[in-house]
């Protein structure tokens, strides 16, 4: 055979040969079998619906269960979920919902009223300790009970007639309940599985390990490799699996965003959580048909242990905030559209914002002398906390350059997010990197997180003025001076300074171009039930 003749019986070959074809990608065969691969910010901490507090934990949570209220998959707004319709009184005090007959757990057992009613008691239980369980206190009575004021839980705002009746009586009129409602903490959780596997009010309950777990959402869990992957496949039991076109999502807690962005360059991934700042220039000239850059109803900020010394002045904590350059960060670091944050409370519509921050090193300098720390002198060094994940190291470095300015000593520490959250509770720290994503779209949702006796807080901070004005817009029916008054309570949070706003976020992050049905949304939530692949 001639040399010729020979290259070309290779290449006829080449295809059939053992370990030649190309190997197909997670991506290219996930498009194949709809299945479904996307990055997560950080590994996660719990399952639990009423324990979880971070976007990736709710990311997992909403594949897994489904609330009385869903959300719609191109805008956000509140849909049916397990209730299929709801009615409320003219006083807007009693809601009353109908759930679905063909609503099932996992297991093929009914979605009952009384599983809701369940679940509020659980996470209205103080010794659960749940971070999200003010959200439940628009409940009539329910935060006197969680506090012990209150003995009998028949007392609180909820009631189940009837296996597919709740109904919900409030403490005052709350026209935003539907979209409260979709959060994960209103969630239903099977409690005969938390009973068998450490206890209802259990934080350490097994339930959620992959062998005993029920849940209720259109996927049910299949595997949870911690800082590897977590499985979720299609629940077959799901009222609605007929329009569930995935077939299952694997779900990969990224160490760093340069492996997630690596992992999507080498077929891994069909969607990042996130993109290094580094990398946003050349997708956005080379490959602006995945750069997905969306308005996301977040705020990055540093929580300020007002307990420490130094910290315990509001001076010093407001020339901290006024020697940071915001612009200069969102400009030369983040570069993904984002925002300087001059306010807590991102702009929504008809929020008259009090006055914001703006960056003054002369005032800084001036208020730290007038707390006794002339040029730093005295106080004590300051540790800013990160987590491993995303670009807060090169946001802290930043920060750290710009207190040094005024002579304050910082240093950094760097740990994995459950040992930061754990610090956070314990209030183990002088200042924590920090972010709040809106639990439904209202100015309510981030000021209600730094309300006296908050599980939220976090900052060793009250305030008897801030909650007066909270309780105060409450009890407000008029929607514009309900939010003058919230916008009061703001102006209070921003004078006594337990946290610096540093920008507002964009989602910026890879998104392939087989994944349809996703949508920019302002809470970055989104129904996996109505996403599919296509090739």
């Amino acid at each position: 055979m001639t040399r010729c003749g020979f290259l070309c019986f290779l290449c006829f070959l080449w295809p059939f040969l053992p370990g030649c074809k190309k190997r197909e990608t997670d991506v290219a065969r996930g498009i194949r079998k709809e299945v479904l691969h996307r990055g997560l910010a950080a590994d996660l901490s719990s399952l639990d619906p009423h324990l979880i507090t971070t976007l990736p934990e709710i990311n997992v949570a909403s594949a897994l269960f489904e609330g009385l209220v869903a959300e719609d998959p191109v805008d956000g707004h509140p849909v049916p979920g397990v209730a299929e319709r709801w009615e409320t009184s003219p006083d807007g005090l009693t809601w009353t919902f109908h759930l679905r007959a063909n609503a099932k757990w996992s297991n093929g057992e009914p979605v009952t009223a009384q599983d809701f009613a369940g679940s509020i008691k659980r996470v209205l239980t103080k010794s659960l300790a749940a971070d999200n369980a003010a959200m439940l206190f628009v409940l009539a009575n329910a935060e006197s009970w969680y506090q012990g004021g209150l003995t009998d839980f028949t007392q609180v705002g909820v009631a189940a007639p009837d296996a597919h009746t709740l109904g919900l009586t409030l403490a005052h009129p709350a026209p935003y309940l539907p979209t409260l409602l979709s959060h994960p903490i209103w969630y239903p959780v099977y409690l005969p599985a938390l009973e068998k596997n450490g206890g209802a009010t259990s934080r350490d309950a097994k339930w959620t390990d992959p062998a005993t777990f029920v849940g209720n959402g259109p996927f049910v869990l299949k595997a949870n490799r911690r800082g590897q992957v977590i499985i979720t496949d299609k629940s077959p039991s799901y009222w609605d699996a007929a329009n569930v076109r995935l077939n299952s999502i694997h779900f990969y807690p990224a160490e760093d965003r340069e492996s997630e962005e690596r992992a999507f360059r080498a077929g891994q991934l069909h969607l990042t959580e996130a993109l290094p700042v580094g990398k946003v220039d050349s997708y956005r000239r080379d490959h602006p048909e995945m750069l997905k850059i969306s308005p996301f109803l977040d705020t990055y900020f540093y929580r300020l242990n007002t307990t420490r010394p130094g910290l315990a002045d509001p001076r010093v904590r407001r020339a901290l905030a006024r020697a940071i350059d915001r612009r200069a960060i969102v400009e030369k670091i983040t570069r993904g559209g984002q925002s300087p944050a001059t306010t807590f409370v991102p702009a929504l519509p008809g929020y008259p914002a009090p006055g914001g921050l703006v960056e003054d090193v002369a005032e800084a300098a001036r208020l730290l002398a007038a707390a006794g720390f002339p040029e730093g002198q005295g106080l004590p060094p300051l540790d800013i906390l990160i987590n491993n994940s995303g670009n807060h190291r090169i946001i802290a470095e930043a920060v750290q350059q710009m207190w040094r300015r005024i002579g304050v000593r910082v240093e950094i520490n760097n740990m994995e997010m459950s040992t930061l959250l754990a610090k956070r509770r314990a209030l183990d720290y002088s200042v924590l990197r920090s972010e709040w994503v809106a639990d439904f779209t209202d100015p309510k949702s981030f000021l209600d997180v730094f309300r006296g006796g908050s599980n939220n807080n976090h900052t060793g901070w009250n305030s008897l003025a801030y909650d007066a004005a909270l309780r105060e817009a409450d009890r407000t029916s008029d929607p514009a001076a309900r939010l003058k008054r919230l916008a009061s309570a703001e102006a209070i949070l921003l004078e006594e300074m337990p946290i610096i706003p540093i920008y507002y976020f964009t989602t910026v992050r890879l998104v392939h171009p087989s994944v349809r049905g996703w949508h920019p949304l302002p809470l970055d939530r989104h129904p996996y039930k109505h996403v599919w692949l296509e090739n």
